[in-house]
């Protein structure tokens, strides 16, 4: 008997990007997706970066010494 509720559409498998990983299977709309994707991740990553800054600002000037 069929699932009724089984999708049996395949899945399209999440690109990740390991570093240093062998890129010569990918094709070149591959490698520009990664490098979409990798330059996000740099964004996302600064903006913690940020966030974090200007919560250790906010406690260093709540615990300066007056």
């Amino acid at each position: 008997m069929v699932d009724p509720f089984l999708d049996e559409r395949p899945l399209k498998a999440k690109l990740s990007h390991d570093i240093g990983q062998d890129l010569a299977s990918l094709s070149i709309d591959e490698l520009y997706e990664r490098i979409e994707q990798l330059k996000a991740e740099a964004i996302r990553l600064q903006a913690e970066i940020e966030r974090k800054q200007a919560v250790k600002s906010a406690a260093a000037d709540i615990f300066k010494a007056r």
